[in-house]
């Protein structure tokens, strides 16, 4: 063979030769993501793995992301159909058996690398530990010093909502293009928390997974460039640069007890979110007792970091252009963003009522901060504040409302409410 044709036949067994266009789109796409990390620093802890995984699920051929079990299934599946249209063809009669004989043997470690780590996100383990490491890096201080947060965290859910009613109601060719409970999963990207995204997606809508996964966790990454244009259209220079007083200090038994007694009411009244809630305020116990601080700190920063790095990669990795650029993946994308936007506004609004009613002792910039993005959202609200007024300082006001977003997103969203939500609507 001439050195021409071992090149053609090198370059017709490489990747280059199998990429498809849809390949192609999510590698754009993830270059685009990489660009916004490391070069704007939109949230790069979370954009970089994202934008990377992405990246590495698209590269063609490299099975990555196979699903040994999955794969076997589906190739008995096949062989059975084929079989059933020629019962008396002996190479069908053949095929089915190696393929039987394949799933027989196939084990979950033989499975590509990102999908077995992926099993952290499909069970929720890596959820639950996020989750735990956020309580231990969150003051609940600034939510106890000023009780009325909790009511602009409330209205930052107004997203949800509205997202669930707009994706149920849409319909292509007379159907509907995503059930109630699909519907009930796009809705809680607008609570800008992807644990709970993942969770609760994990529970109504599990084939929605990869899409909901990458729509919120993007958008958390994106708060920077989303929230501010919304906090500005719907607020006055004149409420944007109201100086909010200091906070009273809070106690350290208050915040000792605060933890435990969220866990014992929330989980009373809503057993489905034992997981996330109690997960969560275990890492604020560490925080706040003082006789762990090696709990703390391991939840903080080792822990934190290590499941950010499995799960932000692997959610970008099920980004699958095969699969993922779809109407329904485009509605799930839409949908998402408006559902960002309007629990952004949510925030906003209630925080411009509460300055009517306090007679503008609140900074309505703070509500945006109510979506559960934590801290992304509080620093933005500081950030857009002291655009307008230098001397402004309200990134510890910003934090009530942020830390009652995580608790409100968490506490109502678990599958059996949500389910009865969608009992009760539909």
């Amino acid at each position: 063979m001439d050195f021409l044709g071992i090149l053609s036949e090198t370059f017709a067994r490489s990747g280059f030769a199998n990429l498809s266009w849809q390949q192609g789109v999510m590698l754009l796409i993830s270059f685009v993501l990489l660009y916004c990390a490391i070069v704007k620093g939109f949230e790069p802890l979370l954009l970089l793995p994202i934008a990377f995984g992405m990246m590495l699920a698209n590269l063609p051929d490299t099975g990555i992301m196979t699903d040994a079990t999955e794969a076997a299934t589906l190739a008995v599946k096949n062989a059975s159909a084929a079989l059933a249209a020629d019962p008396t063809n002996p190479t069908l009669v053949s095929e089915l058996a190696a393929a039987q004989s394949q799933l027989a043997n196939v084990h979950w470690y033989d499975s590509g690398v990102l999908r077995i780590i992926h099993r952290g996100v499909k069970s929720s383990i890596f959820p639950c530990l996020i989750f735990m490491g956020v309580g231990a890096m969150t003051d609940f201080g600034p939510l106890l010093a000023n009780p009325i947060s909790l009511l602009l965290g409330a209205a930052a859910q107004l997203g949800i909502y509205i997202a669930f009613i707009f994706a149920n109601a849409i319909t292509v060719g007379g159907e509907h293009l995503f059930t109630a409970a699909q519907a009930a999963s796009i809705g809680i990207i607008g609570g800008a928390d992807g644990p709970t995204a993942i969770f609760v997606t994990n529970k109504l809508a599990p084939e929605l997974l990869s899409a909901i996964a990458v729509a919120a966790y993007s958008y958390m990454a994106l708060i920077p460039l989303i929230q501010p244009p919304i906090m500005k259209a719907l607020t006055t220079k004149k409420e944007r640069v109201i100086k909010m007083g200091q906070l009273r200090k809070v106690s350290k038994a208050e915040k000792v007890i605060f933890p435990i007694v969220v866990s014992c009411v929330v989980i009373m009244l809503i057993p489905d979110t034992a997981s996330l809630i109690g997960c969560l305020m275990l890492g604020n116990l560490f925080r706040e007792a003082g006789c762990v601080e090696r709990l703390s700190d391991t939840a903080q920063n080792a822990l934190c970091n290590i499941v950010t790095i499995m799960l932000g990669t692997t959610v970008g990795a099920t980004a699958d252009g095969q699969t993922f650029l779809s109407l329904q993946t485009i509605g799930i994308v839409v949908m998402g963003l408006a559902a960002f936007c309007f629990s952004t506004a949510g925030g906003v609004l209630l925080g411009k009522l509460l300055c009517l009613l306090t007679g503008g002792k609140i900074n309505p910039l703070i509500g945006s901060a109510g979506v559960s993005a934590v801290p992304m959202a509080a620093r933005v609200s500081q950030v857009e504040g002291r655009k307008y007024n230098p001397t402004n300082f309200l990134l510890m006001h910003a934090m009530g409302p942020n830390v009652a977003g995580v608790i409100g997103c968490s506490r109502w969203l678990p599958a059996a409410h949500v389910q009865g939500l969608i009992l009760a609507i539909s």
